[in-house]
This record gives C-alpha cells, structure tokens and sequence, in this order.
C-alpha cells in the first residue's frame, strides 16, 4: 500500500470516527450545558483517555511497531505473532492490577492529576464516581492498540482506525439511554466501558481474519519484551507533549469558574479533528514505512516519505487553522449552542478555540518530525524535547492564567506546540535526516498563500450584511463552501498541489517485493 494511500484510508475512517466524535459532542452539550456535571464528565473521559493515548495508542504503537516489523522480516510470521502474544501478557500483567489500585484509590488519584479542584468542591464527589466507571477502558484499549500494531505493521490499517467509530456508537447509545441512569455523566461513562469491550472484540476477530490471532500466555519478560517496555516510557512522553497539555489546559481550567473546564474541552475537540484526521492519520501509516527504509539503510527513501508527510500535513492543516481563526465563532455557536449550551458559552469557547487553532499546523508537523526519530530507534531526543515544551506550556499557562483566563490557556499550548517543532527540525537538521526537498520548499510558501487568500475571504465574507442576516446554519454551510472553494482554487493557480501528484501518490503499487514481509498488501 502506497504511503498517501494508507494516510487516505487512516485518515478517511478517522474522519468517519470524528464526525460521530461531534455527533456525540452535539448531545453531551446540549444535555449537559456547561456546568458542574458536565467538568465531572470532562474529567471521567480525559483521565483514562490521557493514558490511552501517551501508552495505548502513542508510545506503544511507537515501540510496538518496529519491533514486530523488525522480528516479521528476520524471523517470520510465527515469531513475530509470539512476540506480539507476550507484549500482551506483559501489558495485562501491569494494566489489571493498575487499574484495580486506581479504581480503589480514586481520590488520591484526583488529587494528583486535577490540581484545581478540591475535595469541597461541588464537582469532586461525581468526578470520582464517573472515574471509577471509565478508567478500565485504559486496559480494554490497550489490548486493542497491540492487536493494531500487529495489523498496522502489515500494512492492514482499515481495521484499528475503524475501532474509533465503535467507541463513539457505543458511548452516542449511552446518552441515548440517558433516562435509564442517574445523569447523563453516568450515561456517558458507562457508554465507554461498553466501547472498550467492543473495540477488544473488534480487534481479535480483525487479528483471526488476517491470519495473526493472539493466543494468551503467561507473562514472559523476553528480551524483546524488555527491549519494547524500555523504549516505551521515553515515547509516551515524546510524543506525549500534545497530550500532556491538553490535560494540563483542563486542570487548569479547574482553578477558573465553573464552565471553563468544558469550554476548554469542546474546543480542544474542535482544534484535534484536524490533528486526528491528519496528523494521526499521517504519523500512523509514516511509522512502518519509515522505520522499513532506516532498517535497510535506505535514507534517501526516508527523506522522501518525511517531505511527503510534511508536504500532506501543511496542505492539510495550514487551511484547517486558517479557518477556524476566522470563523470560529459562527463554528461554535452553530454547532454546540443549543439545549442547555448557551450563546454564551459558544462564544468563550470559541475565545479559546482561535488560540488552540493557531498551533494546528504545529500539532501535525510534529506527528511527523517525531516519528523520524522513533523510526531511528532514538525516544531519547523527542523525550527531552516534550518535557520542555511540557514545562513551557504550564509556566506560560499560569502566566497568563490571571490576565487572560481561558484563553491564556489555550494560548500557551499554540505558543510551546511550535517551540517543540523549532527543537525537532533543527535536531534532524544537524544529523543530516530532515526529510525537506526541493518539491517542499516549493510548496509550502504557495500553501500559506492559498490559506491566507481563502482567510480573507471567509472574513470578507462573514462582513457582509446579507450573509450575517441568514439562519445560523445556511451561514456557516455558505462560509464552509466558500472556504472549501477559495483554497481548492489558490493551490491549483499557485501550483502549490497538482492533481497529477495526487493521483500518481494514491495508486496502489503494482507489485510488491516478495522478499519484504512488511511489505504486504493488506486488505484495509
């Protein structure tokens, strides 16, 4: 499978898996509002969620898929089918026991990953209690991510960038049946263990139809196990700092007045559909190609796939940003100001949304950057990198914190997200592996110049009296389409993509090396 190609049907189901993300978004706000119950779910979905992406579907996947590509083409399918059955029994071996200590010591748990709030605080009880129901989905997830670096590694990348759109059915029902629980937090909640069980099975039957099931064993700490469990703590925060501030931003949030914990999340939820379709997408097809050349000592084929990747993720994301600087607020209130949601609270999250949307470009960039060093085999780098920008992040937060509220929040996570991407090109730079060729550089400046083009438009034309005028959701359709069309136009004049390039990159090779087990077409 070609690497646009993987990006497209990685990308593709994700943005399946996120149009149902906002679909479930659209509910929760309106059932929920901004409010006390609503921060306690905040916090019940990012607990479990912050550890699924920096260990479950982050730095395992990093560590994971390498070894298991490695082990494919030295030692066969059998071999590396038994690695991938003690990475398991390793993982269950710390999760279980885990998640039993945290659900039984949930409030000294609170206490050190929510700083803003204390145990008198009206949300505190109920933030416990939803906790306690979501935090096993860390375990059920975990299992799933190691069957979907297996299936990734063959090039099978259909099947673990469905499991996101099971998650979001799954907890869609749960609100569904929100009359049947307490509150609708409790509905919610219980909709993400549900989707964990799913997600579980999805993936066993997806291994058993490729011809890779995972059969359970006791724990054996193998050299190849160890070897992936030390690579792991170093990844999760090198490709954490995304992450990391995002939860960082939330508690935070706890210290401002009730409301601003949710307008914080639901606009995280908006700046990261780009981030998940694009940088995900990109970062998750790049690893096992990348890491395929640096194995065979091909670098010139690894620079090539970087430049592509960096290539697709500015086209992607420089008009996703521009975007949502200019129209976040018809965005927002649009989309989420209905039910208990207020005006109100659309227009301070959209506050917040602006300053997130500024760092997209660099949340995407970095996916990329970083996986040229985890395909090297060097977390070390990256690692240094996210604790700095991680610590920039909360000093220019609480900086700002007073002054500016929310925003300054928001803020801070734009400002360090690009800092992190000056650190990364600079390093790839001196070591002579930074993917940027001629076809980039040429690009990029005709890709800011269609974005920027496409922006003065949509703000020229959210000035007009007549398309101020019209119903809320005619307005936001009309100002999407003339977005859409104004960028098409601009990288077509500029040249800065050719339709040309796209086909010849989305065709599927016509054959494949027989020699290359990691080259396998899979059915996606």
């Amino acid at each position: 499978m070609s690497f646009v190609r993987a990006v497209a049907t990685v990308g593709g189901l994700t943005l399946v898996s996120r149009v149902l993300g906002f679909v479930r978004d659209l509910l929760m706000a309106g059932i929920l509002g901004a409010g006390p119950v609503s921060d306690a779910l905040v916090i019940a979905l990012r607990v479990p969620n912050l550890f699924r992406r920096l260990f479950a579907e982050g730095a395992f996947s990093i560590a994971f898929v390498p070894i298991f590509a490695s082990t494919l083409a030295s030692d066969g399918k059998e071999a590396a089918a038994r690695f991938a059955e003690e990475a398991q029994a390793a993982l269950l071996s710390i999760l279980l026991p885990l998640t039993i200590l945290a659900i039984l010591f949930m409030p000294a748990v609170m206490h050190l990953l929510v700083w803003g709030m204390a145990a008198d605080d009206p949300r505190w009880d109920l933030a416990i209690e939803l906790t306690r129901i979501t935090f096993p989905y860390l375990t059920l997830i975990s299992i799933a991510a190691l069957q979907g670096g297996v299936l990734n590694a063959l090039d099978r990348y259909g099947p673990f960038a469905f499991a996101p759109v099971l998650f979001n059915v799954c907890l869609i029902a749960g609100l569904l049946l929100t009359p049947f629980f307490p509150t609708a937090g409790h509905a919610m909640a219980w909709g993400e263990f549900a989707a964990g069980i799913v997600q579980v099975v999805w993936m066993i039957g997806s291994c058993r139809r490729a011809g890779v099931p995972l059969k359970l064993r006791l724990p054996s700490w193998s050299p190849r196990v160890k070897r992936l469990f030390a690579v792991m703590a170093p990844a999760a925060v090198g490709t954490g700092a995304e992450q990391i501030n995002a939860y960082i931003d939330i508690s935070l949030g706890a210290l401002l007045e009730q409301g601003a914990m949710t307008w914080l999340y639901y606009a995280q939820r908006l700046y990261q559909l780009p981030l998940g379709v694009i940088g995900v997408a990109i970062s998750t097809a790049l690893l096992p190609q990348l890491a395929r050349a640096a194995k065979q000592g091909d670098e010139a084929k690894a620079k090539e796939l970087q430049a592509r990747a960096l290539e697709i993720g500015l086209l992607l994301a420089v008009p996703a940003a521009a975007a949502l600087l200019v129209i976040a607020v018809p965005v927002l209130t649009t989309l989420f100001a209905h039910g208990k949601f207020t005006d109100a609270d659309g227009v301070e999250t959209a506050r917040a949304l602006v300053a997130y949307a500024a760092g997209i470009p660099a949340y995407v960039l970095a996916k990329s950057l970083s996986t040229g060093f985890f395909a090297r085999g060097d977390t070390k780098t990256p690692v240094r990198f996210s604790i700095l920008t991680v610590l920039l992040n909360t000093g220019i937060a609480l900086a700002l914190l007073r002054p500016l509220g929310h925003v300054g929040i928001a803020m801070a996570t734009g400002i360090s997200a690009w800092v992190n991407v000056a650190m990364l090109t600079v390093a790839l730079q001196r070591r002579g592996q930074l993917g940027i060729d001629r076809r980039l550089t040429r690009a990029a400046p005709r890709i800011l110049l269609a974005a920027a083009a496409m922006g003065l438009v949509l703000w020229a034309l959210g000035s007009v009296p007549f398309v101020a005028a019209l119903p809320r959701i005619p307005n936001l359709v009309l100002l999407i389409a003339a977005g859409l069309a104004t960028y098409g136009a601009g990288i077509l004049v500029t040249g800065a993509a050719r339709i040309g390039d796209l086909r010849t990159m989305l065709k599927r090779p016509r054959s494949v090396d027989p020699t290359t087990p990691t080259g396998l077409e899979g059915g996606a």
